[in-house]
């Protein structure tokens, strides 16, 4: 199952109200194929898996669950680049942005 780093689930807890929830799921697109997606919506389909941080509940579609089984979601600030951060062991090639793949 996908997991979630410290900096991660904390940077989720501050910024998600309680009425909020949050989709991660994988999309067809990007200039390796498949791209990462986060996203703040209100409403969630009952076949997507629930993950908790607190009051933070974010929901996978099976068929991204079965691709991001062994990823870890990080959340980075640097210089040049703030945000979440996808490590997949699975993928086969990464872009230079890290949130497209293959």
């Amino acid at each position: 199952m996908v997991q979630f780093t410290e900096a991660a689930a904390r940077h989720l807890k501050e910024s998600i109200a309680s009425t909020e929830i949050v989709r991660v799921a994988v999309q067809g697109g990007g200039c390796a194929g498949m791209s990462y997606a986060v996203n703040v919506e209100t409403e969630y389909d009952e076949e997507d898996i629930l993950i908790e941080f607190g009051h933070v509940k974010i929901y996978i579609d099976p068929h991204s669950a079965l691709i991001l089984k062994e990823t870890t979601v990080d959340y980075v600030e640097t210089l040049y680049r703030k945000g979440f951060n996808f490590i997949n062991p699975e993928a086969n090639t990464t872009c230079g942005c890290g949130m497209s793949f293959s």
